[in-house]
């Protein structure tokens, strides 16, 4: 009987629960114009048509946010001069999960610059001096100082860190932080 099971049920059985799995995954819920969608009462009444029924539909699932950080709309639009051959240091903030990495690779690796970065082949930092100079920096990141605040400092600790680190790698800095 085993013997027999296996060679006569066993494929068969297999194959069932096999198309069943993918009939599962690949099947939609709900194909296409099939799913009977009701408009909303108040599209109804007004004879309103389908664009607009969409989209109140959608406004009406949209969860409502309110503003947690209300910035103004000056702040938000103004325009901050950075001044490479100066003082002026750009401090990269590098927050976990959110393409930072890949964002600071291109920082010292693909922008170009009257100086661009210099970067060896093996190695994950590059020196990225003023265009004139040769030790001082104008990037305060990961891939030109290393983890110099710690491994992910955060806005505080950056605050608090980076003045004495520019100074210990003997740049000047900048004194204004933004």
């Amino acid at each position: 009987m085993d013997e027999r099971f296996n060679r006569w049920l066993l494929p068969p059985l297999l194959a069932l629960l096999f198309l069943l799995i993918v009939y599962q995954y690949v099947s939609p819920a709900c194909p296409g114009a099939a799913c009977p969608r009701r408009p909303p009462a108040s599209a109804a009444r007004r004879g309103g048509g389908p664009e607009e029924r969409e989209e109140e539909e959608e406004a009406a699932t949209m969860p409502r946010l309110a503003a947690k950080f209300p910035f103004a709309r000056g702040e938000l639009c103004r325009r901050v001069r950075f001044d490479m051959r100066g003082r002026d240091v750009i401090v990269f903030l590098h927050i976990q999960k959110t393409g930072g990495t890949t964002f600071g690779r291109h920082l010292v690796r693909n922008i170009h610059l009257e100086q661009p970065c210099y970067c060896r082949a093996g190695q994950k930092k590059c020196a990225c001096h003023r265009p004139g100079g040769d030790k001082d920096t104008w990037l305060f990141s990961r891939f030109s100082t290393g983890w110099s605040c710690g491994l992910h400092a955060d806005w505080t600790e950056l605050t608090s860190c980076v003045p004495a680190a520019m100074e210990r790698r003997g740049c000047a800095g900048n004194r204004t932080l933004r």
